[in-house]
């Protein structure tokens, strides 16, 4: 019987969380631009529902916004 090679094969996982790392920071990044946009888009619109549902909405989370 002749003995075979095994197959080369990187460690799992090895590949995977060095590609997976930019998708995270890419999606980080969209998650603090879009709650960024809505926090601010929101809190300073000009219609008052819209302005009032925010301010209500900060006071009850504790963020200062006066």
């Amino acid at each position: 019987m002749t003995p075979t090679a095994a197959p080369a094969v990187a460690p799992a996982g090895s590949g995977a969380r060095s590609a997976a790392r930019p998708m995270r920071l890419a999606a980080l990044f969209a998650a603090a631009l879009l709650g960024g946009l809505i926090l601010f888009g929101v809190g300073f619109a000009q219609p008052q529902v819209a302005h009032n549902a925010a301010h209500d909405a900060r006071h009850a989370q504790g963020f200062p916004c006066h």
